[in-house]
Protein backbone atom coordinates (compact mmCIF):
# COMPACT_ATOMS: atom_id res chain seq x y z
CA UNK A 1 0.00 0.00 0.00
CA UNK A 2 1.31 4.19 -0.70
CA UNK A 3 2.64 5.16 2.30
CA UNK A 4 3.03 9.50 2.29
CA UNK A 5 5.64 10.47 0.29
CA UNK A 6 6.30 7.36 -1.13
CA UNK A 7 6.28 6.04 -4.87
CA UNK A 8 4.20 3.26 -5.52
CA UNK A 9 5.54 0.19 -7.99
CA UNK A 10 3.85 -2.39 -9.45
CA UNK A 11 6.13 -5.58 -11.01
CA UNK A 12 4.37 -8.09 -12.91
CA UNK A 13 6.88 -10.65 -14.24
CA UNK A 14 6.31 -14.54 -14.31
CA UNK A 15 9.77 -14.68 -13.23
CA UNK A 16 9.09 -15.27 -9.56
CA UNK A 17 13.31 -14.86 -8.61
CA UNK A 18 13.21 -11.63 -10.76
CA UNK A 19 10.00 -10.74 -8.88
CA UNK A 20 12.17 -10.86 -5.68
CA UNK A 21 15.23 -9.63 -6.48
CA UNK A 22 13.74 -6.54 -8.41
CA UNK A 23 11.53 -5.91 -5.49
CA UNK A 24 13.71 -5.92 -2.81
CA UNK A 25 16.23 -3.47 -4.70
CA UNK A 26 13.10 -1.06 -5.73
CA UNK A 27 12.10 -0.87 -2.19
CA UNK A 28 15.55 -0.04 -1.00
CA UNK A 29 15.07 2.98 -3.42
CA UNK A 30 11.83 4.13 -1.54
CA UNK A 31 9.15 2.42 -3.49
CA UNK A 32 6.30 0.75 -1.84
CA UNK A 33 6.53 -2.42 -4.04
CA UNK A 34 3.41 -4.83 -5.07
CA UNK A 35 4.22 -8.43 -7.43
CA UNK A 36 2.53 -10.33 -9.69
CA UNK A 37 3.15 -13.39 -11.15
CA UNK A 38 0.07 -12.84 -13.95
CA UNK A 39 -2.09 -10.22 -15.50
CA UNK A 40 -5.00 -11.40 -13.63
CA UNK A 41 -3.59 -10.88 -10.25
CA UNK A 42 -1.81 -7.41 -11.30
CA UNK A 43 -5.22 -5.77 -12.56
CA UNK A 44 -6.41 -7.21 -9.05
CA UNK A 45 -4.13 -5.17 -7.16
CA UNK A 46 -4.30 -2.26 -9.79
CA UNK A 47 -7.51 -1.68 -8.36
CA UNK A 48 -6.64 -2.23 -5.10
CA UNK A 49 -4.38 0.71 -5.00
CA UNK A 50 -3.18 1.82 -8.53
CA UNK A 51 0.38 2.34 -8.50
CA UNK A 52 2.42 5.27 -9.74
CA UNK A 53 4.77 3.16 -11.56
CA UNK A 54 4.82 -0.24 -13.23
CA UNK A 55 7.16 -2.04 -14.32
CA UNK A 56 5.78 -4.84 -17.08
CA UNK A 57 6.77 -8.13 -18.93
CA UNK A 58 5.89 -8.72 -22.37
CA UNK A 59 5.76 -12.51 -22.25
CA UNK A 60 4.03 -13.64 -19.37
CA UNK A 61 3.59 -17.25 -18.67
CA UNK A 62 0.01 -17.87 -20.55
CA UNK A 63 -0.36 -13.93 -22.14
CA UNK A 64 0.98 -11.36 -23.40
CA UNK A 65 2.05 -7.92 -21.40
CA UNK A 66 0.92 -5.52 -23.92
CA UNK A 67 -2.75 -7.05 -23.75
CA UNK A 68 -2.33 -5.85 -20.06
CA UNK A 69 -0.99 -1.85 -20.95
CA UNK A 70 -4.48 -0.90 -22.06
CA UNK A 71 -6.10 -2.72 -18.76
CA UNK A 72 -3.55 -1.14 -16.52
CA UNK A 73 -4.46 2.64 -17.99
CA UNK A 74 -8.15 2.11 -17.62
CA UNK A 75 -7.29 1.24 -13.83
CA UNK A 76 -4.48 3.83 -13.09
CA UNK A 77 -4.27 6.49 -16.04
CA UNK A 78 -1.41 8.20 -14.16
CA UNK A 79 0.44 5.53 -13.93
CA UNK A 80 4.05 5.15 -16.12
CA UNK A 81 4.82 1.73 -17.59
CA UNK A 82 7.63 0.48 -18.30
CA UNK A 83 7.51 -3.19 -20.50
CA UNK A 84 10.77 -4.85 -20.08
CA UNK A 85 11.31 -7.64 -21.80
CA UNK A 86 14.12 -10.88 -23.12
CA UNK A 87 12.63 -10.86 -26.30
CA UNK A 88 13.03 -7.07 -27.62
CA UNK A 89 11.63 -6.38 -31.18
CA UNK A 90 11.02 -2.68 -32.44
CA UNK A 91 7.75 -3.83 -33.38
CA UNK A 92 6.57 -4.66 -29.67
CA UNK A 93 8.54 -2.03 -28.78
CA UNK A 94 6.10 0.62 -31.36
CA UNK A 95 3.35 -1.60 -30.33
CA UNK A 96 3.88 -1.13 -25.95
CA UNK A 97 4.60 2.90 -26.62
CA UNK A 98 1.14 2.81 -29.14
CA UNK A 99 -0.34 1.21 -26.39
CA UNK A 100 0.76 3.59 -23.50
CA UNK A 101 3.56 2.28 -21.57
CA UNK A 102 6.33 4.97 -20.87
CA UNK A 103 9.48 3.00 -22.05
CA UNK A 104 10.34 -0.41 -22.92
CA UNK A 105 13.53 -2.03 -22.03
CA UNK A 106 15.42 -5.13 -22.37
CA UNK A 107 16.36 -7.80 -20.03
CA UNK A 108 18.75 -8.17 -18.20
CA UNK A 109 17.80 -4.78 -16.98
CA UNK A 110 18.95 -3.67 -13.18
CA UNK A 111 16.92 -1.96 -10.44
CA UNK A 112 18.84 1.74 -11.52
CA UNK A 113 18.03 0.96 -15.14
CA UNK A 114 14.54 0.43 -14.49
CA UNK A 115 14.68 3.64 -12.47
CA UNK A 116 16.20 5.46 -15.37
CA UNK A 117 13.42 4.47 -18.12
CA UNK A 118 10.97 5.63 -15.31
CA UNK A 119 12.08 9.38 -16.05
CA UNK A 120 10.23 12.39 -17.04
CA UNK A 121 12.74 13.15 -19.55
CA UNK A 122 12.01 12.52 -23.98
CA UNK A 123 8.49 11.43 -21.51
CA UNK A 124 6.96 8.28 -23.89
CA UNK A 125 9.67 8.62 -26.55
CA UNK A 126 11.78 5.62 -27.62
CA UNK A 127 15.53 6.69 -27.07
CA UNK A 128 17.72 6.38 -30.07
CA UNK A 129 20.98 7.51 -30.16
CA UNK A 130 21.50 9.75 -32.91
CA UNK A 131 25.53 7.56 -33.00
CA UNK A 132 23.86 4.49 -33.11
CA UNK A 133 25.65 1.84 -35.13
CA UNK A 134 24.07 0.30 -38.20
CA UNK A 135 21.40 -2.74 -37.54
CA UNK A 136 22.91 -6.24 -38.37
CA UNK A 137 21.10 -8.37 -40.61
CA UNK A 138 20.98 -10.68 -38.22
CA UNK A 139 19.10 -8.12 -36.32
CA UNK A 140 17.25 -7.06 -38.89
CA UNK A 141 15.78 -11.14 -39.24
CA UNK A 142 15.16 -11.48 -35.65
CA UNK A 143 12.91 -8.23 -36.15
CA UNK A 144 11.53 -9.16 -39.24
CA UNK A 145 10.37 -12.73 -37.43
CA UNK A 146 9.10 -10.77 -34.54
CA UNK A 147 7.01 -8.59 -36.42
CA UNK A 148 5.49 -11.77 -38.34
CA UNK A 149 4.88 -13.93 -35.16
CA UNK A 150 2.81 -11.11 -33.45
CA UNK A 151 0.83 -10.34 -37.04
CA UNK A 152 0.22 -13.96 -36.82
CA UNK A 153 -0.78 -14.22 -33.34
CA UNK A 154 1.95 -16.40 -32.37
CA UNK A 155 1.42 -19.15 -34.52
CA UNK A 156 4.82 -20.57 -35.83
CA UNK A 157 3.46 -22.16 -38.77
CA UNK A 158 1.23 -19.13 -40.20
CA UNK A 159 4.64 -17.15 -40.09
CA UNK A 160 7.18 -19.98 -41.37
CA UNK A 161 4.79 -20.13 -44.21
CA UNK A 162 4.71 -15.95 -44.95
CA UNK A 163 8.60 -16.03 -43.85
CA UNK A 164 8.98 -18.78 -46.86
CA UNK A 165 11.24 -21.15 -44.22
CA UNK A 166 10.44 -24.06 -43.17
CA UNK A 167 8.46 -24.42 -39.53
CA UNK A 168 11.26 -26.51 -37.98
CA UNK A 169 13.94 -23.43 -38.99
CA UNK A 170 11.89 -20.84 -37.70
CA UNK A 171 11.66 -22.73 -34.37
CA UNK A 172 14.99 -23.77 -34.05
CA UNK A 173 15.14 -19.46 -34.46
CA UNK A 174 13.12 -19.07 -32.02
CA UNK A 175 14.86 -20.63 -29.48
CA UNK A 176 17.88 -18.58 -29.84
CA UNK A 177 17.95 -15.49 -27.47
CA UNK A 178 17.94 -12.32 -29.65
CA UNK A 179 20.21 -10.94 -31.55
CA UNK A 180 21.42 -8.08 -30.00
CA UNK A 181 21.27 -4.51 -32.07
Amino acid sequence: MKHDGQQHLLIVDDDSTLLMVLARAMVRRGFTVDTALCGEQALQLCRQTPPSHISLDLKLSQETGLLLIPQLKALAPHSRIVMLTAYASIATAVDAIKLGAHQYLCKPADADQLLAAFGDDEAGMLKVSEAQQPTSAKRLEWELISQTLQKNAGNVSASARELGMHRRTLQRKLLKHPVKV
